[in-house]
Formats: C-alpha cells, structure tokens, sequence
C-alpha cells in the first residue's frame, strides 16, 4: 500500500481473519485489477464517513469498482458469513455457548433521502419517511438478523421472517425472543411459536418519569448506538434495500472484528 493509511483501514490481523471470507476468485483471474484488501478498505471508508460512493477518494480503486466488488460480496453471502463466525468466537472467548438460546428484536426507522424516497413509507409513531430495518441481535448486541421495509411496515408482521432468519443463522437454538409493544397481538406470537421462539413483550412502566432502562430491550438499543456512529447508516441513501441490509453486515464485522481477533490471537500464543 503506497498511500497514506485512513484511520478505517483494517489492521494487518484483522485481515488474516478476513481474507479467506472475501476471495471468490483466484489472484491470477483478470477480474483483480485491485488488491482486495484495498477494496475492503474503500468499504470501511465509506461506511464510516458516510459519502456518496462516487466520492471515493482517489487513492482508493475506482468507485465503480468497490460497488460492483460489494454487490459479489453481499449476494454470496461473505458479511453475513463472518459476522456469524465472528458471533460465535466472541461469544465462547466471553465463556458462552457458540450460538445463542435468546435474543432480542426491535426495528429503528432511518429518514429517506433523494435515492430511497421512491420505496420509504411513513412512520406515523416516529412522524418521519424512510425505510424501517428490523433486527435480531443476541444478548451481547450481536447482529443475528435483519430485514428492511417501509417505514408503515408493522413490526408484528415480520415477526415470522425475522424469527426463521434467526434460527437459520443459529442451527435452531434460539428458545425465547425479548421484543418491545410493537410485536404484541397472537399473529406475532403464533409466528414467532411457529418457529419455536417465545415471544415475551417487555413493557414500558406506567409512570414512566424519566430515562428507563428497560430489561434485556435496552441491548438492541445499544446496538443501535453503535450504528450511529457510522454515518452511511445514518440515513437511507440506498436505491435498494438489499444494500442497506449488506452494509449493515459490514457495518457490524466492522465492529466485531477487533474482539474476534484478539480472541483468536489469544488463542494461538496459549
């Protein structure tokens, strides 16, 4: 690497993790005009400073490049790959089962922008237009799952998709799912039995005067927190919904892949 380094770029150990998930191809193929590593760096880049990606700086492969390099990544599958691994190996290095038996879901709604505007809808609780991302995420914060949809979308209606996501993530471990009043009714709950999750709702106090730390909910929002300080996140400024949800899953290896490779470097000098 012959430019200056940006504060984003992942670490010499972080890409021994990471190289394996996002080599489709071998170097010899003529599509690799561009070190990976570079690629996966324009990436973190991107979703870190929150520019259009036609505003790449010029010492990262060309834009299209990346977005094209992303699209392969996320249609195969390679984020949502190393976020489960990476789940499961912090997880055993906090002396935890690999995979959960519980999690907790909740939705945040991101404003519209000029590229989302045509498939936002309005939340009327939240009075804001954009797009709604429903998300599973185990007792450490760790994303299991998402789903994207207008913002009108009710979160009791993706109860079933969400919970069949997370136990295809999980092998089926997941016994019992914590969620807000959002998710109540018995649809939800029957989707939710269906897949063999209890669905408990964990309620607001009466009189609530003040902030609340409400039991196990508070997780998602702390996850969500951790979103917010990624400015591609903070918006929807996807055209498609299947971006938003890929750079969620980058967004989310970025975040754990410091944890997972001191685990794993732990590991190997023991």
């Amino acid at each position: 690497m012959s430019r200056k380094p940006y504060p984003s770029d992942v670490s010499e150990e972080e890409w021994h993790f990471v190289a394996p998930y996002l080599t489709l191809m071998t170097e010899q193929a003529p599509q690799r005009s561009y070190p990976l590593r570079e690629v996966f760096n324009a990436l973190r880049w991107l979703a870190r400073a929150g520019a259009p990606w036609r505003l790449l700086p010029n010492d990262f492969p060309p834009w299209q490049m990346v977005y094209q390099q992303f699209r392969r990544w996320n249609d195969a599958g390679c984020f949502e790959a190393m976020v489960s691994d990476m789940r499961s190996i912090i997880r055993v290095g906090d002396g935890r089962k690999a995979q959960p038996s519980a999690v907790i879901l909740d939705g945040r709604t991101l404003q519209s922008s000029c590229e989302s505007g045509p498939r936002a809808g309005y939340d009327g609780y939240k009075r804001r237009r954009g797009s709604k991302v429903h998300m599973a995420v185990d007792t450490l914060g760790q994303l299991i799952a998402l789903t994207v949809t207008p913002a009108d979308e009710q979160e009791r209606a993706q109860v079933k998709d969400l919970c069949e996501a997370v136990q295809q993530a999980t092998g089926e471990t997941v016994k019992v799912a914590w969620a807000d009043q959002g998710y109540t009714g018995d649809e939800a709950r029957k989707a939710a039995k269906a897949a063999g999750i209890d669905l408990q709702i964990v309620k607001l106090p009466e009189a609530k005067k003040g902030f609340v730390l409400l039991p196990r909910r508070w997780v998602v929002e702390r996850s969500f927190g951790w979103l917010s300080r990624f400015r591609r996140l903070s918006r929807d400024f996807e055209r498609m919904p299947q971006v938003l949800a890929g750079l969620h899953f980058v967004v989310f290896c970025i975040l754990m892949l410091p944890k997972a490779a001191f685990w794993l470097a732990l590991e190997a000098s023991s």
